[in-house]
Parts: structure tokens; sequence; C-alpha cells
């Protein structure tokens, strides 16, 4: 698990992350959400060891990362998948981190096969797509076997299949028992994804609860009502001491009750419904609700700065790509850690 006490980061005279307290644990995929600038990824890079707490402690199984003989064992991670050495080929880069961490080179073709990328194993990863970057980053988090994983925007670059594929592999791992720390900005993906949610604004928690519990707790439920005889169904309404709101389209909204309440009541009145749907908000929605406050960056609404023309973007042109391969399915792999000591004893 991953364990956060009192975790405070500044630079110079800006607060990024606010005496972060929460604990990430196994057997599920816990999300982590928060707007853009809220000390999310400074939080992930702390637990790396990648920035020094300004105050407060982090540990991984109990235990620092320094402290870690051969970290990508213990935790794996996906913080910055264009952080390779454009030069070196897909395999080369995994070797690299193998071998520095006695990790045997017969894993590297294994976690290669799972990404989707053996067939483009000896290819430069300056070549490669936003895609397959990200392909190769989770190959590397998941290089060790770590029981404890972590991934930064996952999904970035991925086409439909990459991204059901990595949601696949993560619900997989939590599943295993592993734990899986994930950061997002796609609300809908997530809701797809996360069993936990933890969410911080400008530094500071806000959330630390169940994905159900969120929604509900940040959101509005009602059930909206559809009638040819919306005055007739007002005062049955109020007689039962409920009541509607139009909604702007000629339906009504109930709040305070539920479906069948409503549906029973319609009947027993003989009021004709064309629509009884209970309405819960989605954790996009609930997610704004609990953030608003916690924004730093607002962007104007159209015409605010140009008059409302698009101004177009020039992009540099693009260097030639190999194509994204279609995923491979594969297992985790066998018992390689023994193998992996042996190799470095020359054994």
């Amino acid at each position: 698990m991953i364990e956060l006490e009192g975790l405070t980061k500044r630079y110079g005279d800006t607060l990024a992350v606010d005496r972060l307290t929460f604990t990430v644990r196994p057997g599920a995929v816990t999300g982590f959400l928060g707007p853009n600038g809220a000390g999310k990824s400074t939080t992930m890079r702390m637990v790396l060891g990648l920035d020094h707490p300004t105050a407060g402690d982090v540990r991984i199984d109990g235990m620092h990362y320094r402290e870690l003989h051969e970290p990508l064992t213990s935790i794996g991670a996906l913080l910055d998948a264009q952080a390779v050495h454009g030069g070196r080929s897909a395999y080369h880069h995994l070797l690299c981190l193998a071998q520095s961490n006695g990790i045997p080179r017969r894993r590297v073709s294994e976690v290669l096969d799972i990404v989707g990328l053996a067939s483009v194993a000896r290819k430069r990863a300056k070549g490669f797509s936003l895609g397959m970057g990200q392909r190769l980053g989770i190959a590397g988090a998941l290089l060790g076997d770590p029981r404890i994983l972590m991934f930064d925007e996952p999904v970035n670059g991925l086409d439909p299949e990459g991204i059901h594929w990595i949601r696949n592999v993560m619900k997989r791992l939590a599943a295993e028992g592993r734990t899986v720390f994930v950061s997002s900005h796609l609300m809908s993906e997530m809701a797809l994804t996360a069993d936990h949610l933890v969410v911080i604004g400008q530094g500071r928690l806000l959330a630390d609860t169940s994905m159900a519990d969120f929604i509900a707790e940040n959101s509005r439920s009602y059930v909206r009502l559809r009638t040819p005889e919306p005055e007739r169904l007002r005062d049955v309404l109020y007689a039962a001491g409920l009541s509607a709101v139009p909604d702007g389209d000629g339906a009504l909204e109930v709040d305070g009750t539920d479906a069948a309440r409503l549906g029973d009541l319609a009947a027993r009145h003989r009021v004709v419904l064309h629509e009884l749907s209970p309405q819960r908000a989605s954790l996009e929605e609930a997610f704004m609700r609990l953030t608003a406050e916690s924004v730093e960056y607002h962007a104007h609404s159209d015409g605010d700065n140009d008059g409302g023309h698009d101004v177009p973007v020039r992009t540099p042109a693009s260097r030639p790509r190999v194509q994204e391969p279609a995923v491979q399915r594969a297992g985790w792999g066998a018992d390689w850690r023994e193998q992996g000591r042996n190799d470095r004893k020359g054994v």
C-alpha cells in the first residue's frame, strides 16, 4: 500500500501540496482526481522520491522509496511516457531498466508481448506514436511484476481498443490483490475503472471515499416526469407533500422520493405518464460540484479575446510514425525473481 501522512510540498511561496493524508490500499483501483494544478503529479513524484517533501512523509509498504533495494519489483509507475531515449529500441529501453533492478532478460520480452509491442520491439522509440509510447511506459511499470502500480494519465494517446485494454489491465491487477493508483482527467473512463476515489484541490484533500458514495454526496438525484397533464400532476404531487420543478422542456423534476412511489401515485390518480426516469449525476458532475472552488485556471467564453473566431494553431511537421500494432494477449509472466538474482551473480 501507499501511505501519505501530512505530505506537504512548497516551491518558494507556492504551496503545491498541503498536508495530504490518505492511504491507497491493495485490492482496488484508486482514482486520483483534481483540477489542473491541484498537486496530483507533484504528489506522485514524491511517492517515487523524485521530489522531496517540505514536510510530512510517504511510504511504500512501510518503506521510503530510497530504501527499496530493487524498486521496480516493489512499485511500477508511469508518470511521463515520453521520458525515453529516442535512439533506443523498445527492447533495449526495457532491458536497461531490467538490468538495473535484477530482472531477467526474458521478462523484457514478456511485457512487450503483454502491451502489444512485440512486433516493434527493435524499433527506435523516437518513431513511436503517442499511443505506442504509452504502451512502452506501461510495459516499464509492469516490468518488475510489482505489488504496487501507479499510473498518471495512462489512457493518453490510446485508441478506443487501447483504452479498453488498459482499463481491464488495471482491474485485473487490483483483482490480484495489488495496489493500483491512477490519475486521469477522463471522468467517463475513471467512472468505469475506479473503485475508490481520492480527490484533491489546491493541494488539499477534498474527498477520500468510494465511487458510489462520492457521487451520492456531491450530486443531486431526482426523478424526471413527463405527462400530457402537467398541471394535474403538480396538484397530485402537492397534495402528497412533494414539489416539482419544470426542467425547461416540458418535463418535471421531483426531489425527495423514488420513481416507484411516483409511479404508484400517478397510477392511483389516473395521471398518464410518458416518462418516469430516475436521474443520477455522473462522476463528472459530482467532481465539478466538489472542485468548483478549487479550479486554478478558468477558460473564458468564446469571443472574449478574438471576436468569436477560432484561431488556427500551426503545428510542426511530425516525423514518420510506426503504425501502432494490435494488442497481443498474454499472461503476466512466471516466477522470474530468483532467475534475476542468479543473472546478477553470473549463475
